[in-house]
């Protein structure tokens, strides 16, 4: 069983930057495993903001994200990280990885980020 372990949320101010972390807990990232970043906002649906290759370290972001958030993996800490850049109010949302490995895909709880004005 994989179970993903997001870490970082918080409150923070619009136009503040936020790191987010995603681990596998009690266990580790493997040579296929791709990691995704989503969030869903209250009410909307929830939207991928991109997604990183463990071995490879390959990333694609939607077209909507692009510019301020940049996903990242590091071997020796053993997780994938998502930097955001000038949150703005409206993406207060709860913000989840998920780790695919083979044909599965293994979810977060997801870590709560409110952005106040």
């Amino acid at each position: 069983q994989v179970q993903p372990a997001e870490s970082g949320g918080g409150v923070v101010q619009a136009g503040d930057s936020l790191t987010l972390s995603c681990s596998v807990s009690g266990g580790t990232f493997v040579g296929d495993d791709m990691v995704a970043w989503y969030r869903q906002a209250p009410g909307k649906e929830r939207e991928v903001i991109g997604t990183i290759t463990w071995d490879a370290g390959s990333r694609h972001y939607a077209d909507s994200m692009r510019g301020r958030f940049t996903i990242y993996r590091n071997y020796h800490e053993n997780r994938a990280w998502l930097h955001m850049n000038g949150l703005k109010p409206g993406e207060t949302a709860i913000y989840s990885c998920n780790i695919r490995r083979d044909t599965v895909v293994y979810w977060g709880q997801g870590t709560q980020i409110t952005v106040s004005s």
